[in-house]
């Protein structure tokens, strides 16, 4: 599969999917790359003043080269790329709510955290701290606003623990936490670097509830794994602690979509706040685009896009601090759509809960 240029996606979008509206204008952050929606670029702390939505892109990938059989540049490419294809739509009305996002909501888009470039290829422990704190920064900006970062990223920790660190610092409370995910990334120890204080991709979650003492696995939602990837002793900790567990044979067994929405409360039960984190692989083969786009990641009977979809919205009226992605499925075009969804749909839940909404 080839990704489109820049130029025929611009142009597709203006000539194909709302021809019956006026060309609209949107801020560029790049001379490819849009504004997420077209919303407002705020470049400094000060243009996030009355914001409700922060974008942030971190397009950060962890090894020597190639990711799971893809090439770094491709998943990097996701921050850019969702920004391109939510020119495709015109406004922020979603017909499904007969509501205008936007009406109720100032979203604006913040860029790409200033991740250093040595970081993305001399993966050392110093370069992964300092590519971390890098995205810490900008959710820090965005959460001293008063606003809820939705951080498009790719690997850890820059698009899970540095969000959840944020979250934890900021809160004085309990934070609870829905996670959707093929894998665990319980591992005791970071295998990329060996050093205990790196959150990496098999790690970061162990790491959050190790290194976070507000966060506690009663108060954790764990979402769609599946199938022979883990160690059944680490899996078995975080289920003796409490952990709310689902995995995608019990959601297609008989409790669906709906009984699912239904276990959500158990991350907002006693917490003062809930961080969110989307780890794409979920979608398996599941979603708008194969599986084998996910090189080694592809496992089957993943999330189907609805679902994704579905539980964001749901998250979003019960109301949340913090929402990331990692490990979003490279070069489709439908599937970076997915994410433009993800993210809008759970707008529209916080929209609904800011306007007093009940009725989905």
């Amino acid at each position: 599969m080839t990704y489109p240029s820049w130029e025929e996606i611009r142009q597709g979008s203006i000539t194909n999917t709302y021809s019956h509206m006026a060309p609209w204008y949107f801020p560029m952050i790049g001379p490819d790359e849009p504004t997420y929606m077209g919303r407002p670029h705020a470049t400094t702390p000060a243009d996030l003043v009355g914001a409700d939505v922060v974008i942030i892109g971190a397009p950060y990938v962890a090894g020597w080269g190639e990711y799971m059989g893809v090439g770094a540049d491709e998943w990097r490419a996701a921050p850019k790329r969702i920004r391109q294809q939510s020119i495709r739509y015109g406004s922020g009305y979603i017909q499904d709510f007969n509501l205008d996002v936007f009406e109720h909501l100032k979203v604006v888009d913040y860029g790409d955290a200033d991740i250093p470039p040595e970081c993305q290829t001399a993966p050392t422990a110093e370069n992964v701290l300092r590519a971390q704190a890098a995205v810490e920064a900008k959710v820090n900006d965005a959460m001293a606003a008063g606003a809820v970062p939705i951080v498009i990223g790719q690997n850890s920790p820059c698009g899970s623990f540095a969000i959840a660190k944020v979250v934890s610092e900021r809160t004085k409370g309990n934070v609870g936490c829905v996670s959707l995910d093929t894998h665990w990334d319980i591992a005791p120890l970071d295998k990329l670097t060996m050093d205990p204080r790196i959150a990496g991709s098999d790690a970061w979650k162990y790491k959050t509830y190790e290194f976070l003492d507000n966060f506690h696995q009663k108060n954790l939602v764990e979402i769609g794994e599946r199938g022979m990837l883990e160690d059944r002793e680490q899996v078995q900790r975080f289920l003796d602690l409490g952990t709310h567990f689902f995995p995608m044979w019990k959601i297609r067994s008989g409790l669906g979509i709906e009984g699912l929405v239904d276990q959500l409360h158990h991350a907002w039960d006693g917490t003062e706040n809930v961080y969110c984190h989307w780890d794409m692989d979920v979608l398996g083969g599941a979603g708008p685009a194969p599986g084998d786009i996910l090189g080694e990641l592809a496992e089957p009977f993943g999330m189907s896009d609805y679902e994704v979809i579905r539980l964001a919205h749901e998250c979003g009226k019960r109301g949340i601090a913090a929402l990331s992605f990692i490990c979003i499925p490279p070069g489709s075009p439908a599937i970076y759509r997915v994410l433009v969804y993800v993210i809008m749909y759970l707008c529209a839940g916080l929209a609904m809960r800011k306007a007093g909404l009940t009725n989905a």
